[in-house]
């Protein structure tokens, strides 16, 4: 039974991973912003001169390294998964969509704000279940919750969502740094992807816990 719970978990890990890279690649078409990290590794990629998913993996591998040496416990297969398989799949579909989608579709102010607004909420959607597999956090969500824990100890009354919004500004601080442009979309997602993701997760437990409790 717990074989096949853990099963479960993995195939709805995998799948959430699976739709983060899908709809990201409609964010990164659209240019009106996408979540932070992603702004940076497109940066970053754009100015060496590689693949999206390549420079993406590169630095998660970075960070991967430092999860592991503060905190094993946040490394799973769903780290795995994202790390390696969303910045892919967006590089994937980002060449897929540009065969088969007329390219006005992007830049057409109508249909352009509605894809990136559909597209906003099923990432966040996706990413939320991501999160609720429980399978592990991507190194780059790691790491500020490794700040968080450690600012908490020292400063109790300094709310760990600062901390996180803090390294996302950090992370559009860099990728702007090398070349980027940051869009209000991306300033958006920042502020408000973080929050939006755990209050989508904490309903999908109050959600779990009332058969629990009836």
């Amino acid at each position: 039974m717990k074989f096949c719970f853990e099963k479960r978990k993995i195939i709805i890990c995998f799948l959430a991973v699976f739709g983060m890279g899908f709809f990201l690649s409609f964010l990164i078409l659209c240019n009106l912003g996408t979540d932070p990290a992603t702004f940076m590794n497109r940066s970053a990629a754009h100015r060496i001169g590689i693949s999206f998913g390549t420079w993406q993996l590169i630095v998660n591998v970075a960070m991967l390294v430092v999860v592991f040496a503060c905190e094993r416990s946040l490394i799973g297969f769903g780290t795995l998964f994202n790390m390696v398989l969303v910045g892919y799949y967006a590089d994937f579909f980002d060449w897929l969509w540009g065969k088969c989608i007329p390219a006005e579709w992007f830049t057409n102010t109508p249909s352009r704000w509605g894809i990136f607004l559909i597209a906003l909420f099923c990432f966040i959607i996706s990413a939320a279940v991501y999160i609720n597999a429980d399978m592990g956090v991507a190194p780059y969500d790691g790491i500020p919750i490794i700040l968080g824990e450690a600012v908490a100890k020292h400063f109790p009354k300094v709310p760990k969502m600062l901390v996180r919004i803090a390294w996302d500004g950090a992370a559009i601080g860099v990728g702007t740094a090398v070349g980027g442009i940051p869009i209000i979309g991306i300033i958006l997602m920042a502020l408000f992807l973080g929050p939006a993701i755990t209050l989508v997760r904490r309903i999908g437990e109050r959600a779990a816990r009332k058969p629990a409790e009836g």
